[in-house]
């Protein structure tokens, strides 16, 4: 599954364009609100699919012409039983899926037809990935920051619960896959079997969150985790999102010992998101320029994909951008 003529050498060659480490855009939810959009709603960034997904293309343009290399969908709260319980019929569910999509891809289109044609341009013709998150985003009760699904929760169902929304996905036509906030060892291995089972063709990566800068939120450890992916030959890269800025440099110098994959790191601002009482809380968020002085220290640490989550904003991947380019 998935277009014959995208393999694993598109990611590669996008990060050999972008100089060793290409950029990926930033949080979405944050700037969808900055234009007036409201979505504090179980389906999160994913309501404005149904509602405003001009916004969607608004924002994607506004990440590519900041210098992202990678689109991320709209997709990541953006699952069928989450549209069956708003009252859609799964063929509207699975349309919603498959426009997270198509508005990555026009914008990315719309944006290199118009920048290819000026001299000395410094973009590079962006990578779409499609966003699947973990079972705890659909559930919308933190439990992505706690890996804990409760003793219901067995590798099938998680499987199950991710198949068809993957099958969409990659029949829209991304050019990767990016599975988002994973928690836990059980979801990594639903992940890595559902890839293998539905012989997926195009790149993915694999991040995961991290409440305490050492191990998966779960408490298990992150070897036990990439134990798991260094086996697949369809994840092709993997780290972190989501998580606080300052937990990353040691990840990354953690992550290198345990896999030879590309590594991806992509964090909040600073702040801290409660879970349960869905609302950021109250902490020294850093600036646009102590994240670029950050992200100059994950690629030299090794991260290969580096760009913002949750508070980010363009200004803060342009500077990211900015920076890395510069050095590349």
């Amino acid at each position: 599954m998935g277009k014959e003529n995208t393999t694993a050498s598109s990611l590669d060659d996008l990060i050999e364009k972008a100089g060793g480490c290409a950029v990926i855009d930033g949080g979405f939810a944050t700037q969808l609100e900055t234009h007036g959009a409201s979505i504090n709603d179980p389906l999160w960034s994913a309501l404005c699919l149904i509602k405003q997904p001009h916004l969607v293309k608004r924002v994607h343009l506004e990440y590519l012409e900041a210098g992202a290399d990678i689109l991320v969908t709209s997709s990541y709260q953006a699952t069928i039983p989450g549209f069956l319980s708003r009252g859609l019929s799964i063929e509207e569910a699975e349309s919603l899926l498959e426009k997270s999509v198509t508005l990555a891809v026009e914008a990315r289109d719309k944006f290199w037809d118009a920048v290819k044609k000026v001299p000395g341009h410094n973009y590079n013709r962006a990578l779409v990935a499609a966003s699947i998150g973990s079972y705890g985003a659909y559930l919308a009760d933190g439990s992505e920051y706690s890996g804990n699904y409760g003793p219901g929760v067995d590798l099938e169902k998680l499987k199950d619960f991710h198949r068809r929304r993957l099958q969409v996905l990659v029949e829209s036509g991304p050019d990767l896959l990016a599975f988002e906030t994973i928690p836990n060892k059980l979801e990594t291995q639903a992940l890595v079997e559902l890839l293998e089972e539905e012989n997926i063709r195009i790149p993915s990566w694999i991040c995961f969150s991290s409440v305490d800068g050492e191990n998966a939120p779960s408490g298990e450890s992150f070897k036990e985790c990439l134990d798991i992916i260094n086996k697949s030959g369809k994840v092709n890269a993997v780290g972190i999102n989501c998580a606080p800025p300052q937990f990353v440099e040691n990840l990354i110098c953690h992550f290198k010992e345990l896999t030879k994959k590309a590594i991806v790191v992509y964090p909040n601002s600073g702040e801290v998101w409660d879970g349960r009482a869905k609302k950021w809380l109250p902490s020294k968020c850093l600036g646009d320029g102590k994240f670029e002085s950050f992200a100059t220290r994950w690629r030299d640490s090794g991260a290969k994909l580096i760009g913002g989550c949750c508070r980010t904003t363009p200004s803060t991947i342009q500077a990211v951008s900015k920076v890395l380019k510069e050095r590349s």
